[in-house]
């Protein structure tokens, strides 16, 4: 049985996501969701992190299709920078989680058992603290202190302008400090 958006543009069915309407959302992965499987195997090069960074790709855009503008870029251009983003995300992930010592790891030597205490417990605060944060403003700060990148490359990569991302840091950094002053 064919879709009931089958005859629609790709432009079009962003605005039938926005609605929520379920349908549009098969039709999207029936159009893209093999090309952003193969882009997500690229980057990750495991078919089951790939599967992970697609699934997360389409449920963020079904959260966001309302932000899409078709006059910025195209709706496989927009699905596929969604898809590539959670691929590297999760190579960053992976990445860290493989380098960041255990929990129970005997701690390194220079550094008391106190000490090392103590940053781990500012490190669960910290990320408690940026899992509160909206999403635009805890995504443009990991890029930035975590990823390493400017603003300006914050900007390219996000796709939005660069006075977008210095407001996001601006206020997601504020709050971030409000949380951290109030505590655990």
């Amino acid at each position: 049985m064919p879709s009931p958006f089958a005859h629609l543009p790709d432009e079009a069915l962003p605005a039938q996501l926005a609605r929520g309407d379920e349908n549009a959302l098969a039709e999207l992965y029936d159009r893209f969701g093999r090309v952003a499987y193969g882009l997500a195997v690229r980057v990750l090069r495991d078919p089951a992190f790939a599967q992970d960074a697609v699934q997360d790709a389409f449920l963020g855009a079904w959260r966001t299709a309302a932000s899409f503008d078709p006059a910025r870029g195209t709706t496989s251009t927009w699905l596929m920078t969604l898809v590539h983003r959670r691929a590297v995300d999760l190579v960053r992930r992976e990445h860290r989680r493989k380098t960041e010592p255990l929990e129970g790891a005997p701690a390194a030597a220079g550094k008391t058992t106190e000490e090392e205490a103590a940053l781990r417990e500012e490190r669960r605060r910290v990320q408690a603290a940026l899992a509160q944060l909206p999403p635009d403003q805890r995504e443009a700060l990991e890029l930035a202190y975590y990823g390493g990148l400017s603003q300006s490359e914050l900007a390219e990569r996000l796709g939005v302008p660069l006075g977008t991302v210095k407001s996001r840091m601006f206020v997601g950094l504020a709050r971030l400090r409000e949380l951290l002053a109030e505590g655990p």
